[in-house]
């Protein structure tokens, strides 16, 4: 009878903690910690290292991989604050997530990434899927940019749109939307043509201000250097040398779909953003964006990039929100969760009682 291996070490004995110093340039210590310590705060929070601060020395402490981590997440932000890009609470955590997960990208190579500058305000990626979605635009054709609200993806495409205009890449923008919103038809809306549109373009007016000097965008728009217009306008045309937007594409059919994409000629450049989960066609029709994913997948200088909750990059809160939506509509008992809005709202009049 084999006698039982007594050399062998006691399985789930914890690591021997460790300690490491950090010194942090004294020019570089104010802004990585933040305005009343709320990064460093982020940085307890987010990090399993206990975490101790004397003037400009930081002391962490615990398993080796948490205080290896710790160090790489700390070496990381020098980084970015040495390049001049102010540091947040958001900055941070989303710091640690890349980490934690291990990807070839460093933070500091996302979050540096510079796209457009203007009046001291620049636009930059703020994620890694983010990053990656800019990198598709500048490297393929045609970029469909998929994920909820709140993840830069029309914000961004804009922004790679200016960005390609002020250095002649194309001589002019083009921003197109459908006009199926809520059900409602334009014919049935007050107003002019230009009334009833402006609604629906809106959205794309303020980007534009957000990027551009606001005197200019007249003038430019004027000269048909920049066109704002509902898809139903691109029908019949050849659209060469643009850097083309279709943003809200879930509300396109398919045949819509299609009409818009062989609109691209020489020296385009398409993105195709929308959401999947938000779409208000009516009589249940299907989105030309959902057929578009099936369609196209894998041919040659198209992209698809995928965002999600993680990307979301307003309010903490909006991430939350779009994950709980997403599992109540993935719980639906009454198949329609499937994220047509057009019809749950049908549904939901039908069940109304009559008096």
């Amino acid at each position: 009878m084999s006698q039982p291996d007594r050399t062998r070490a006691p399985e789930n004995i914890e690591p021997t903690p460790v300690r490491s110093s950090l010194d942090l340039p004294p020019e570089v210590a104010a802004p990585l910690l933040g305005a009343t310590d709320e990064n460093l705060i982020a940085l307890e929070s987010a990090l399993a290292a206990d975490i101790h601060v004397r003037g400009n020395t930081v002391t962490l402490t615990g398993s080796p991989a948490d205080v290896a981590l710790a160090e790489r997440v700390f070496g990381e932000l020098v980084t970015i604050v040495r390049r001049g890009q102010s540091l947040g609470p958001d900055a941070v955590r989303r710091s640690v997530g890349m980490l934690t997960q291990g990807l070839s990208e460093s933070p500091a190579e996302v979050l540096s990434l510079d796209i457009l500058s203007r009046r001291g305000k620049t636009i930059r990626p703020k994620t890694l899927n983010q990053k990656r979605y800019v990198d598709a635009i500048d490297s393929h054709t045609i970029v469909f940019g998929i994920g909820p609200a709140g993840t830069g993806k029309t914000y961004l495409a804009m922004a790679k749109a200016v960005q390609a205009l002020q250095t002649k890449q194309v001589n002019r923008i083009i921003l197109t939307r459908p006009a199926v919103e809520a059900g409602e038809r334009l014919g049935f809306l007050p107003g002019t043509l230009h009334e009833k549109i402006d609604p629906y373009l809106r959205p794309l007016h303020d980007a534009l201000h957000d990027m551009m000097d606001p005197e200019a965008i007249p003038k430019l728009m004027q000269a048909g250097v920049i066109e704002v217009a509902p898809l139903a306008y691109m029908r019949g045309r050849t659209l060469n040398d643009a850097f083309i937007i279709l943003d809200e594409a879930q509300n396109t059919t398919a045949e819509q779909m299609k009409m818009f994409l062989t609109r691209l000629g020489f020296g385009a450049k398409i993105v195709v953003t929308g959401d999947v989960t938000q779409i208000d066609l009516p009589g249940g029709a299907r989105s030309g964006l959902a057929a578009a994913t099936e369609i196209l997948e894998g041919i040659d200088d198209i992209h698809f990039a995928r965002l999600d909750s993680s990307d979301v990059v307003r309010h903490r809160l909006v991430s939350d929100i779009v994950d709980a939506y997403g599992r109540y509509e993935a719980t639906r008992e009454d198949g329609t969760g499937a994220g047509n809005r057009a019809q749950r709202r049908a549904v939901a009049q039908q069940r109304v009682p009559r008096r």
